[in-house]
């Protein structure tokens, strides 16, 4: 009996130890899904701060760059094509920074109008030499099969002439075709039209593409018809314009075979508008 009685108490013993033993696995278990998940939430609390941070200062880059670009903007409007020149010879990652903002505004078009160029060059002989007055990243002559001299205020590309648009190193009588997308920036922009004329052969084509806002006479802008007549006056004939799309239009002309020794003097030029963008 004593025996049994021994026995028992030992099987009790041991069953109390055990599940003791059961009981701080548990706790310890808990503890560890406890901690994994304060490890867990600190991680992604962590992550969450970073995130927030990195988005906070992608905007403060964002603002401050297009802060940068409406200033340069400005600034190209607003002064001659010599003056910009000489502001970009200073500090040519100004202008860098001037085309990044650019490209970041063209996102925000249905279509850049250099894409209808493209297209109604591709529609005609391939073999007509082109002059791309501030081409930018010389997207034109990247996407035609045409010879395009290519010419901007700073040269990043080896195929780009760096110079005032007004004074390229062409040969008079030398190209079939000049174009003008949204280059017709500065004050003196009728020079740039008449190095246009000074290039082109007799039958050649003037294409302007230009911010619309800058041909309403209801917002400021300038008066189309008197634009269009500025340019004939110059020695073109105007073939068509394109009013259909809601950011740009586009004008096209052809030199005139008859030479005009007067080009340039006496005409009456609007004057165009500046291209101001508002802040996002």
């Amino acid at each position: 009996m004593e025996e049994r009685a021994a026995s028992r108490k030992r099987k009790r013993a041991r069953a109390r130890r055990n599940r003791g033993k059961n009981e701080a696995k548990r706790i310890n278990g808990f503890q560890k899904e406890d901690d994994s998940k304060a490890s867990a939430s600190s991680k992604l609390n962590t992550s969450q701060r970073v995130s927030k941070s990195s988005t906070f200062l992608e905007k403060m880059r964002a603002r401050l760059s297009g802060g940068h670009f409406r200033m340069l903007n400005e600034k190209l409007y607003t002064c001659t094509g010599k003056e910009a020149l000489d502001y970009f010879k200073e500090d040519p990652q100004l202008f860098d920074m001037y085309h990044a903002g650019y490209q970041e505004q063209m996102s925000h078009w249905p279509e850049p109008p250099v894409n209808i160029i493209i297209k109604w060059l591709k529609d005609h002989d391939p073999s007509l030499d082109v002059a791309d007055f501030g081409c930018g990243d010389a997207c034109l002559a990247k996407n035609v099969k045409n010879k395009v001299f290519s010419f901007d205020l700073v040269s990043n590309d080896p195929s780009v002439v760096a110079c005032d648009m007004s004074n390229t190193p062409l040969d008079s009588v030398s190209v079939d075709v000049a174009v003008f997308c949204l280059s017709l920036m500065g004050t003196n922009f009728s020079s740039y039209l008449q190095e246009a004329y000074r290039v082109l052969k007799p039958c050649g084509w003037l294409l302007i593409a230009e911010v619309k806002s800058r041909f309403d006479p209801k917002t400021g802008g300038a008066d189309p018809i008197k634009f269009i007549k500025a340019v004939c006056e110059l020695g073109f004939s105007s073939v068509s314009k394109d009013f259909s799309n809601k950011m740009f239009i586009l004008l096209y002309f052809k030199k005139k075979e008859e030479q005009n020794s007067n080009r340039g003097k006496d005409i009456e030029w609007p004057e165009l508008k500046p291209c101001l963008y508002k802040r996002r």
